[in-house]
């Protein structure tokens, strides 16, 4: 028997084939591309076929927030139609499925035709908070049991109030819990983890800090019985075996699907055995996408559409972005711009931010809210913390690590930022000190100058600052920032802070102060 297993990952919400710069556009990924070439692998398929959706659906692009905030009734159902309309046998909870809060989690997760789990997420009880850990499904008189997990870092990036009675048990531990259990239950174990790996998955090299918010590797190699691990998180192309164990990770916004094939055969015992497997990508760049779903979808497309055309303000001189580097290293008005609603928000003269993505092509002359959503991606809100000097420097100094200084004097990125996945949001510009980066500087030790009003800053100096909520609880492993230190909150959105600063302010200049220089000598 062959049994093909098709998954999913890390859609973000990106259900056309657009990343909403631009009305028409046909980019290589969407759920509706997804959806066609979901269908075409079912029909190719010899034997029975299990779909997963493996998580972080219901936030991350400019239409899931539309939906989420300013939609009439606020209710992800949207959403959870399109993968009802998908057909999937099983999904997993994600990290990025917390933005919004329990509620709307909740909601989503009634809305699904299908069983939605996590066993590693407990409530105040110490069982699965969201319903099951697991869920067996029997095809053509095979057991499949599926094992949902997912990434224990949450806390760590999420606001307190939306995670509040949840208890985070790491994946390994509970899958060595329940792989065991599974074995008894179901002929075939399929562990579909939203994490990803913490070591090079050829070497086993060590690749980032061991903080539990990865742990595929661990999984693969220490945790016996499991037939199949599907992995997603960090948004790579992965197609592979680990430790003789087919793994699979299928991109970002869906640009793939994982499809693993298992030959399955009855051994001298009458019992299902796993013999063989086969592992790869299929990509759906070149799909068309699917035509019913697309036509049901046409009027919450035109709605989003207006939404985001709405002029907010105008820019006199130039805020586009032409050179995502150029920005992180010189700074650029757009920054700039956003550092001011921050502080203006919050009250603060200190604020921190990144450019979080390389897409952002920065303000145009009128600025519409599509211009807002596409450069400013998350959902944040803000928190002003109460930190001291050596805080800041701290911060400081992990975030002047993103650069490289190059062999011909130019300043270059440190390819930690970029491989296994980039980060480009972990590197953070501040405007209210003045401060210069010397990449030639050994890394922890290139923050040559640092100042507040013209003097040095101390190591115990008091400092409020204001950063969005995913780094003021210690977000990318920033340590030195943690809940414990916020002193305040701005619960607004700050797509929503930009618009009512832009109602305030109708007509920005695109201007920068220069108060901060990366420099090699």
């Amino acid at each position: 028997m062959k049994l093909t297993i098709l998954a999913t990952s890390d859609i973000h919400g990106y259900v056309r084939p657009c990343n909403f710069s631009s009305k028409k556009e046909d980019k290589p990924f969407g759920a509706l591309k997804v959806a066609a070439v979901l269908k075409k692998e079912k029909q190719r398929a010899r034997g029975p076929v299990l779909t997963v959706e493996n998580g972080d659906f219901i936030q991350g692009s400019p239409l899931s927030y539309y939906i989420a905030k300013h939609r009439g009734a606020m209710k992800p159902d949207d959403l959870s139609n399109v993968l009802n309309r998908m057909a999937y046998d099983v999904g997993i909870i994600g990290n990025h499925e917390f933005n919004y809060g329990q509620n709307y989690l909740r909601q989503a997760i009634s809305a699904a035709h299908y069983p939605v789990l996590s066993a590693n997420i407990l409530n105040e009880a110490s069982q699965p908070a969201f319903g099951k850990a697991y869920e067996i499904i029997e095809k053509d008189g095979l057991k499949i049991a599926v094992l949902g997990l997912t990434t224990v870092y949450i806390p760590n990036w999420e606001h307190p109030d939306y995670i509040k009675g949840l208890t985070f048990k790491s994946a390994v531990e509970t899958a060595k819990e329940w792989v065991p259990q599974l074995r008894e239950l179901a002929d075939v174990v399929v562990v579909s983890y939203h994490g990803g790996f913490e070591k090079d998955i050829s070497t086993g090299e060590v690749t980032e800090p061991l903080t539990g918010e990865n742990e595929g590797y661990q999984l693969a190699t220490e945790v016996p019985g499991i037939d199949v691990l599907i992995t997603g998180h960090q948004h790579r192309l992965i197609a592979t075996k680990i430790n003789g164990i087919p793994v699979i990770q299928p991109g970002y916004r869906g640009e793939a699907i994982g499809k693993i094939v298992l030959t399955i055969e009855k051994n001298a015992d009458n019992v299902y055995a796993v013999t063989q497997s086969e592992v790869s990508l299929v990509t759906t760049a070149t799909a068309i996408p699917d035509a019913g779903l697309s036509k049901e979808l046409v009027h919450l497309f035109r709605e989003v559409d207006e939404w985001l055309d709405q002029p907010l303000g105008k820019v006199e001189g130039d805020m586009r972005i032409r050179d995502s580097h150029g920005v992180r290293a010189v700074e650029h008005p757009y920054i700039e711009f956003i550092q001011k609603v921050q502080m203006d928000a919050t009250g603060t003269d200190i604020s921190g931010t990144a450019l979080f993505v390389n897409e952002g092509k920065g303000f145009n002359e009128t600025i519409t809210m599509r211009n807002v959503v596409t450069n400013y991606v998350y959902p944040n809100t803000l928190a002003v913390l109460r930190v001291t000097g050596a805080d800041l420097r701290a911060a400081l100094e992990q975030s002047a690590a993103y650069f490289k200084a190059e062999k011909d004097g130019s300043v270059g990125i440190n390819p930690n930022f970029i491989h296994p996945k980039p980060q480009y949001y972990n590197y953070d510009m501040y405007e209210g000190i003045d401060y210069v980066i010397n990449a030639k500087r050994p890394i922890g030790e290139r923050v040559v100058e640092f100042k507040y009003h013209g003097k040095e800053i101390q190591s115990a100096d008091q400092l409020d600052i204001t950063l969005n909520q995913y780094r003021a609880v210690g977000g990318g492993d920033y340590a030195m920032y943690s809940a414990d230190k916020i002193i305040r909150e701005n619960q607004t959105d700050m797509s929503e802070l930009i618009a009512d600063y832009l109602v305030k302010h109708p007509v920005i200049k695109a201007e920068t102060n220069q108060n901060f220089k990366v420099i090699v000598e």
